[in-house]
Parts: structure tokens; C-alpha cells; sequence
């Protein structure tokens, strides 16, 4: 194994990723979606379903601090005006209330509103990225392709919610621009488990085609001492 170079066990075979390039990807751990009041129960879910990946996803980011990688936050959200909110999105679905509208947590899925930030227990450290998407890919009209780039990234491992949306879009942005993958089993959640069961199985189909999978366990065995 070449210096700087680990290997995690993974699905559908080892992941192997450089130390220096790679980067903790956590994907829109905000209130809007976690918390009651938020967009997440506003389209009459149980957000209590996205709670099991919090802890896992806290222990992800006290070691890739601890070695000082790379760490990348997104956040959805949209400008106060809209303007970013093209009416394909704002009118999908039949929630309660809708991007924009006034709820428990300020405007729902609005830049600076209370629901917007990232849980209190996930919360970023000056000088972790932290990418705003208007989108459900954190690559579409942000820039974090610049921030990878800048930083020598090549090896991305991808953490939040939900699995099969900003989740599964975001891994396969990745993929088409050239960034090797790896999604955390236990590190991201959806509403619907049987829809989180079949995002992993079609990531890693077909040789791993978008991706890799692994636990938690299996990434930090993989990180040095």
C-alpha cells in the first residue's frame, strides 16, 4: 500500500483513498429537515427517521477533525426573493406549507432562517466548507467544485440526507466529474427506509458503478492511529 494511501472495506469491493485527498462530505443536516416544524414534515413525514445517522455522522467529524481533512457541509436553501427557486421545485409534491412559507422554524428552506442552519450538534468549525445549493446535487450552481479542486481533492466520503435525493444526486455529479465515492451505510437516512435500502444497491451495482458503500466502523479502522 503506497505511504498516505488506506483501504476500507467496502461494497462492492475495498475502497482505497489518499489521506491528503480526501474530504467528509455531509449533506443537509439542517433543522428544516430533522427537526418538526422544518420542510421534512411539512410533506407529512416522520423526521424522527433521519435521527439514527446524527450520532454516526458526529463520530465521522470528530475524526476527520482530529486528522485534520478536509470537511464539507451543504445546505439547501433558497434566497429570500426566490429568485433561485425555479417553479418545477416550488410547486412539487403536496406539503402543508411550501418553500418560502412561514413556519416553526422561520421561512421554510430560506437562507438564514432558523430551519436553515445545521443542527446545533453538527455545526461547522471555521474553515470547513460550507456550500449553499439551490439544488437537490451540492455541484449544481455552487462552488464546490472550485473548493475541491483548491484543496486537491479527489476522494469523497459522502454523509447526510436524504440517501435517495440530495444524497444519491450528489454522488452522481461527483461520479461524471471524476470523484471516487464512498457512501456511509449508517451515516445517512431517509423518510423511507425501503428507498435508502435501494439507493446503496444501486450505487454500488453493476461494480460500483456511482460508488462504494461502508459503515462507519469500517472508515474509521481505515484512518491511522
Amino acid at each position: 500500500m503506497a505511504a498516505g494511501v488506506r483501504t476500507v472495506d467496502a461494497l462492492p469491493g475495498p475502497f482505497s483513498y489518499p489521506l491528503a485527498g480526501v474530504a467528509l462530505v455531509i449533506i443537509d443536516m439542517q433543522r428544516d429537515f430533522l427537526e418538526p416544524g422544518g420542510f421534512g414534515a411539512a410533506l407529512g413525514n416522520t423526521v424522527g427517521l433521519l435521527a439514527p445517522s446524527i450520532p454516526v455522522i458526529g463520530r465521522l467529524l470528530a475524526a476527520f477533525r482530529a486528522h485534520g481533512l478536509t470537511i464539507v457541509h451543504t445546505r439547501e436553501g433558497h434566497r429570500p426573493d426566490l429568485s433561485d427557486c425555479p417553479p418545477a421545485k416550488l410547486g412539487r409534491g403536496r406539503p402543508s406549507m411550501r418553500i418560502g412559507d412561514h413556519g416553526a422554524l422561520g421561512r421554510i428552506l430560506i437562507q438564514g432562517e432558523p430551519g436553515h442552519a445545521i443542527i446545533p450538534s453538527l455545526t461547522p468549525l471555521p474553515g470547513e466548507v460550507v456550500i449553499d445549493k439551490p439544488g437537490k446535487g451540492a455541484f449544481y450552481a455552487t462552488p464546490l467544485s472550485t473548493e475541491l479542486t483548491r484543496r486537491s481533492i479527489t476522494h469523497l466520503v459522502i454523509t447526510g440526507v436524504t440517501t435517495e435525493v440530495c444524497v444519491q444526486t450528489t454522488m452522481r455529479e461527483a461520479n461524471d466529474r471524476g470523484y471516487e465515492c464512498l457512501l456511509i451505510e449508517d451515516a445517512t437516512d431517509s423518510y423511507f427506509p425501503s428507498f435508502k435500502q435501494a439507493a446503496l444497491e444501486m450505487v454500488r451495482a453493476q461494480g460500483g458503478i456511482v460508488g462504494w458503500t461502508a459503515t462507519s466502523n469500517a472508515l474509521l479502522k481505515s484512518l491511522p492511529p
